[in-house]
């Protein structure tokens, strides 16, 4: 499987809302894009700017599914924001009713994705997202494209970026 990796810095949630945003605009249905992070790093603002770019409208108001396990949103593709957060251990999709959602024609976004086995995941987008303790604004966004598809939005989202 091929594999390609892109590493930004973002000084603002706005800007990390952004990032979403460009990955919004570019991802396809079938797209598992699995979330990293401690509590406060910004899963959420990426997902909002996610949603943005995958034409939820603007007037629906985001936010993190962490009781309800799943938020489902209408865009130009089904989008589904999966919070595991509250899942004691790893869990499998199809144990917890969500293979709709990770094998279907929408896009799914995972929150606190290590909860989920690996194998569940074969093509997808890692965001590793981390805390800086000298800026409270600022995070340091690892992305890691895992399958062709993947692979080439990273490349395009790369090359969007540069000319910002």
């Amino acid at each position: 499987m091929s594999r390609f990796e892109v590493i930004l810095i973002s000084h603002s949630p706005e800007e990390t809302q952004t990032l979403g945003r460009e990955i919004g605009l570019r991802v396809r249905p079938g797209t598992v894009i699995a979330l990293f992070g401690d509590l406060g790093s910004g899963k959420t603002a990426l997902v909002q700017g996610l949603a943005r770019g995958i034409g939820v409208p603007e007037d629906e108001v985001v936010t993190s599914p962490t009781y309800t396990l799943i938020n489902e949103y209408s865009g130009r593709h089904p989008f589904y924001h999966i919070d595991l957060y509250r899942l004691d251990s790893t869990v499998d999709f199809e144990e917890i009713g969500l293979e709709e959602a990770l094998y279907g024609e929408g896009v799914a976004a995972v929150e606190w994705a290590e909860r989920l086995h690996n194998e569940a995941l074969s093509e997808h987008l890692d965001v590793h997202l981390y805390l800086d303790s000298a800026d409270p604004d600022r995070r340091r966004i690892r992305l890691m494209a895992y399958g062709s598809e993947t692979v080439n939005l990273l490349r395009d989202l790369k090359n969007i970026l540069k000319e910002k």
